[in-house]
């Protein structure tokens, strides 16, 4: 799963990265610990602007959904039964996005205890995860963007510490995600990352409390 990530990238990178020409205000700051029901950084396709930048909050709230709680408990879409699920079924065709991090968290359990640990690119630089979002409209007519990250089964790498991980979309296949019109089959770019290009290391247990959202979350701590 992916409960947990990082976005400490400032816009500039960003507009660079993933080739945003709209340049739009948004309420962002960068964090080195993003929690679900948090505002996210997520990349939608317009027609006519190209890639748009927005925030939604993460933590899917289907648009049938009575009240937005159900939103903490789909944080994440398993990427083998995004078919199977009514939540997803139907955004898996008309509602993708990106959502942008630049490394996600993940727990290592051993007996009793866990270890948490930093997983990034090697370059370091800021990567997008499949996702799908949803509009959900409160009682009171506010309008709610909110998404989820689609999960798949950990590459070699990452299996040392979890068996889940998100899809991590190389340049290329970010294109086709967000290409609405494209007739690919989907799921050949819902697989994992390839482990050469990734790495983590051991980061305190600091940040297991969402409260703390500053650099000592990312810090490697050493073993003695």
């Amino acid at each position: 799963m992916c409960g947990r990530f990082t976005l400490t990238s400032d816009f500039t990178m960003i507009y660079k990265r993933f080739n945003i020409l709209k340049k739009i205000k948004l309420d962002y700051k960068p964090s080195y610990n993003i929690a679900p029901t948090q505002n996210v950084l997520v990349i939608t396709k317009d027609e006519k602007e190209g890639n748009e930048l927005r925030l939604m909050r993460w933590g899917l709230i289907p648009f049938w959904a009575k009240d937005m709680s159900i939103g903490s408990k789909m944080i994440n879409a398993r990427a083998e039964t995004l078919t199977e699920k009514p939540s997803f079924k139907h955004l898996l065709y008309k509602s993708r996005c990106l959502i942008l991090a630049d490394s996600f968290y993940e727990w290592q359990s051993i007996g009793t205890k866990k270890k948490a640990y930093r997983i990034l690119l090697k370059d370091a630089l800021p990567f997008a995860m499949a996702g799908l979002y949803d509009k959900w409209v409160s009682p009171l007519g506010e309008e709610i963007y909110s998404c989820t990250i689609i999960t798949t089964k950990s590459n070699s790498l990452i299996k040392q510490i979890h068996d889940r991980m998100p899809v991590i979309l190389n340049a290329k296949n970010e294109v086709l995600w967000l290409n609405l019109h494209s007739t690919l089959n989907l799921n050949s770019l819902l697989s994992s990352y390839a482990p050469e290009d990734m790495e983590y290391y051991e980061v305190s247990n600091y940040v297991n409390s969402p409260k703390h959202d500053t650099i000592e979350c990312i810090k490697p701590i050493k073993n003695k």
